[in-house]
């Protein structure tokens, strides 16, 4: 069985943040930031800090604890978002497949924390920790 990957552009993304940030919807979503030595420059507004490395044996537990807090979307980034993060959405969803649960779904911020940083004064407003000179161009090498 082949399977694709869920993704959210970082247009989407931005909206819904917004949505939230202004009140007009619930929060049922949770935003992963999976970089461990890279993690540099900031974060996107809400996002958990949770390395790759550690990850797939908190899987389980993840899920309980999303699906005990009504989250019904887990958005997965890191650097650039094609590496660890469809790897982490890949392994949350296989484990979603596995205990039947359609009820939550798992994807992947498309361009990652560098796209997002990058994408103008509108996503960089939504970051914390924001620090310019790491997304310089000579600084993301």
């Amino acid at each position: 069985m082949t399977w694709s990957l869920n993704i959210i552009s970082r247009k989407q993304f931005l909206q819904r943040l917004c949505d939230d940030r202004d009140a007009r919807s619930d929060k049922n979503f949770v935003l992963v930031d999976l970089r461990r030595n890279d993690h540099k420059g900031g974060m996107i507004h809400g996002s958990v800090n949770l390395p790759a490395e550690t990850l797939y044996p908190a899987i389980p537990f993840l899920h309980r604890l999303f699906a005990a807090a009504e989250i019904d979307k887990v958005v997965w980034y890191c650097g650039s978002s094609r590496g660890r993060a469809p790897r982490a959405a890949g392994w949350f969803d296989d484990y979603l497949r596995d205990k039947g649960d359609m009820s939550m779904k798992s994807c992947v911020l498309v361009g990652g924390i560098k796209g997002w940083a990058c994408a103008g004064p509108e996503y960089v407003r939504m970051m914390n920790k924001y620090e310019i000179s790491a997304w310089r161009d000579d600084s993301m090498n």
